[in-house]
Order: structure tokens, then C-alpha cells, then sequence
């Protein structure tokens, strides 16, 4: 009789966007209904926006390795735990040419087979104007309405006692 094989299942983001220059935590976890054994490995792949074949990025059994040649030799380091499943990596100095999609791939025996993470990543030159314009004007709006509004309760409670001060003085008078 053959083992049953149960599947690994791997969560990633579909998509981030990330500034030229900056690092980046490109977040993978995993699911398995095996315990977390001696043989996990974790395989990070990349292929470029052109479609060429895939590039080794990060590889991991029992301990991380580095890359030892390519685009991200040096730039890439281990940010995983894998007793939380979590197998993440840090990219660090993106380049525009770190446009396309990366792939994080779990095997843990006896699950070998499942499901892989790909997140397509897009490095921009910078933050568009527009969003930082549309951040600062909706902070400011929010700001300001709180002022506005802590302002005339003060007023307001302020001519309130004024005008009841005014009536109790009237009356004594009286």
C-alpha cells in the first residue's frame, strides 16, 4: 500500500509595487498537515518580465543558502522562521530590472507536492505625486475638521456658561 501524499500549501501576496533602491521583505508562508520535518526545503525562484527562464534566488534545507552567482548574489538574505511557517526573504537594493514574478516553493516531507507562492513585482523609480499629494490632503482635511470641531465645542460651551452667568446675575439682581 502507498502512503497517502498530502499537499503543501503556500501563501504569498499576488502583487507589490516597491521603490527603486529600496529592500523589500517578500513575505511567503505555508501550510502542511505533516510536522515540520528535518528534509523542508524552500526554493525561491525569479523569472524576469521578458519571459526567459527562471533564475535560482534562495534555497533553503535545514539553513539557508545564498546564491553564489546571478542578480541577486549578495542581495538576498533569509527572513523566514520556519517553526511560525513562515519562509520570507529580503531583497535588498531593488533594481528595475527585478521586474517579474518570484516564486517560493515548499516541499516537507512526506508533502512534496502543492501548491507555489508567485508575487509579480513591480519596482517603481519613485512614489507617484499623486498619492503623496492625495495622503497629505487627506490627513490635513482630517486634521483640520478635528480642530474645527474641538474649536466650536469650546465656543459653544464657552458663550453657554457666558449667557448662564448673565441670567444668574439678572436673577439676583431681581
Amino acid at each position: 500500500a502507498l502512503w497517502p501524499v498530502a499537499a503543501v500549501e503556500v501563501h504569498t501576496s499576488r502583487e507589490v509595487d516597491a521603490v527603486n533602491g529600496t529592500n523589500l521583505r517578500l513575505k511567503c508562508t505555508f501550510s502542511s498537515s505533516s510536522p515540520i520535518s528535518q528534509r523542508l526545503s524552500v526554493t525561491w525562484n525569479f523569472q524576469p518580465e521578458d519571459q526567459s527562464s527562471h533564475e535560482p534566488v534562495f534555497y533553503y534545507l535545514k539553513e539557508p543558502y545564498k546564491m553564489t552567482t546571478g542578480r541577486f548574489k549578495e542581495r538576498v538574505t533569509w527572513d523566514g522562521n520556519i517553526q511560525r511557517n513562515d519562509v520570507s526573504i529580503v531583497i535588498w537594493n531593488l533594481q528595475p530590472s527585478d521586474n517579474g514574478t518570484f516564486t517560493c516553493q515548499v516541499k516537507n516531507p512526506p508533502d512534496v507536492d502543492g501548491t507555489v507562492g508567485e508575487v509579480r513585482l513591480k519596482v517603481v523609480q519613485k512614489v507617484q505625486f499623486s498619492e503623496i499629494h492625495f495622503l497629505a490632503i487627506a490627513i490635513g482635511s482630517a486634521c483640520a475638521l478635528m480642530i474645527i470641531v474641538v474649536i466650536t465645542v469650546v465656543f459653544c460651551r464657552h458663550f453657554r456658561k457666558k449667557r448662564q452667568e448673565k441670567t444668574e446675575v439678572e436673577d439676583t439682581e431681581l
